[in-house]
């Protein structure tokens, strides 16, 4: 057997726990087949859930400009936000678009709390998400999260006309509605998941949301453009409302409860998991809450989040203002850097089984790899975007490898609750999530407070924030970040939770 790898910044001692794969005795000979399982269909139909949920999230960021009367915003005002800096630089075919879409007064500080509203909603529901995923399992809260953000979805137009404080309530909702959907699938991975497939089974069920952002950004802006903004809600509300029911009948919250799942798998998920969950019915919230190894993976997660907020938010202003993209391209080449993100999720993830699994990497050495992948190169790179100027291609290359390079986290600090508490898991996302909801808050707040002239030189403050970020919270958590099952997580007695 070779040598157990050492991760960045570890020690013999604290390394001592960690220094072997998980279960030498499961390698992946012993291994029941992907295709067709029972965990790997969980997989798929999460993928696409959170494919719907993000979907859901991103497409009012679109259809609002086509809510927004136009006159009501100081067109002056507008203009001089475009910096000069940069010339020109679309020119497509300009095709005749429809208008027939209802038109709203609302100025920039009305549309900011309409967006902004759904953070206030998602914050709150993240720890009891959590807790309530522990006591009665993932499934339905999942679905019917992901069930209610679709309907409110579906009442968008009516909200919309009844008046902005209402539809300002309904996206509020909406984030209470999200917010417990990553703790529910987290819970859930703590029974489905064998430590030797966590990587590839969890990257795949949340690079959905990814993807869905990919699509979702320029599909919203074509059916914006060629029908009304009000079919953007109904299209992915329908399509939330398919997803659920394929949800309840395909999912089961435990290997133990699913109605087709072969033998053979059962015994292999619950046999790699019977030494790390606790049948302890309370929490030990005290020991949670005093966690290290869990305060480094909220300080990661807050970081990441800073960046990923930052961009998703403004990443559009920036291609408009600064490279000065039309809407067309625009919609397009901000997806592109989540695309990028998507495929580095999906291989990261198989990249980080196979280093544990084959190549003895220690549970910890692969976490903090990934982190500091995930994090210190997107830093690079938004460093570097910001000091290209008005080279167009230059720009869109650092920005997406940047976005890209930050899939890798995904396989690093996102999954790092099930290796530290997997009978907690959904609790402890809950709670690092709350912390990560703040940047999606505030981090385009001031980003927008720094860049008022809207110039190049505003912007590299943006990026260097940004980056800077993500190099603090890649360094906290290659310190302080821990690979083993802890011993609060096992207190009493230890076995497969039903």
């Amino acid at each position: 057997m070779r040598p157990s790898a050492r991760g960045p910044g570890g020690s013999d001692g604290e390394e001592s726990t960690d220094s072997t794969p998980l279960l030498p005795s499961i390698r992946p000979a012993g291994t029941p087949p992907a295709c067709c399982s029972a965990r790997y269909n969980l997989a798929m139909l999460s993928f696409f859930g959170f494919f719907v949920l993000y979907a859901l999230r991103v497409n009012l960021s679109v259809a609002l400009v086509e809510m927004v009367d136009s006159n009501t915003t100081n067109t002056a005002v507008t203009d001089n936000r475009t910096s000069k800096e940069c010339p020109e630089h679309s020119s497509l075919i300009i095709v005749p678009r429809n208008q027939t879409g209802k038109r709203y007064p609302w100025d920039a500080e009305t549309q900011g709390w309409i967006l902004g509203a759904f953070f206030y909603g998602y914050i709150i529901t993240q720890i009891p998400g959590g807790y309530l995923a522990s006591k009665i399992g993932g499934k339905l809260l999942l679905g019917y999260g992901i069930l209610g953000t679709a309907l409110f979805t579906l009442l968008t137009p009516i909200a919309a006309d009844l008046g902005v404080v209402t539809l300002i309530i309904l996206r509020a909702l909406e984030g209470l509605g999200e917010g417990v959907t990553f703790p529910a699938m987290h819970a859930m991975w703590s029974s489905w998941a064998p430590p030797l497939e966590r990587s590839k089974l969890l990257s795949i069920s949340y690079a959905g949301a990814q993807l869905g952002t990919v699509i979702s950004l320029p599909l919203s802006g074509m059916i914006c453009y060629y029908m009304n903004w009000t079919f953007v809600f109904y299209f992915f509300g329908i399509i939330g409302i398919i997803w659920f029911i394929l949800w309840t009948w395909k999912v089961s919250d435990t290997p133990e409860t699913h109605k087709t799942i072969s033998h053979y798998e059962k015994e292999y998920i619950t046999s790699s998991l019977k030494n790390q969950l606790s049948s302890r019915k309370s929490v030990p919230w005290a020991p949670i809450l005093k966690s290290l190894p869990l305060g480094a993976i909220a300080v990661a997660h807050f970081s990441y989040n800073w960046t990923f907020y930052t961009l998703l938010t403004l990443l559009p202003t920036y291609m408009k203002e600064i490279l000065r993209f039309n809407v067309q391209e625009n919609g397009v080449l901000s997806a592109l850097p989540y695309f990028g993100c998507w495929l580095c999720m999906i291989l990261s993830g198989q990249a980080a089984d196979n280093l544990r699994a084959k190549w003895n990497f220690s549970t910890i050495c692969v976490r903090r790899t990934f982190t500091l992948i995930g994090m210190i190169g997107p830093a690079i790179f938004l460093v570097a975007a910001g000091f290209i100027g008005c080279n167009y291609s230059l720009a869109v290359a650092f920005l997406t490898i940047s976005t890209t390079l930050g899939g890798f986290c995904s396989s690093g600090f996102s999954i790092n609750h099930l290796d530290i508490a997997p009978s907690y898991a959904g609790i402890l996302l809950g709670i690092t999530n709350t912390f990560a909801t703040i940047p999606g808050m505030v981090g385009p707040v001031i980003a927008k407070s720094l860049t008022p002239d809207g110039t190049v030189g505003e912007w590299q403050a943006v990026f260097y924030i940004a980056a800077a970020i993500n190099v603090f919270g890649a360094i906290f958590f290659t310190l302080f970040g821990r690979g083993e099952v802890q011993s609060w997580a096992l207190a009493g007695d230890r076995g497969h939770r039903s």
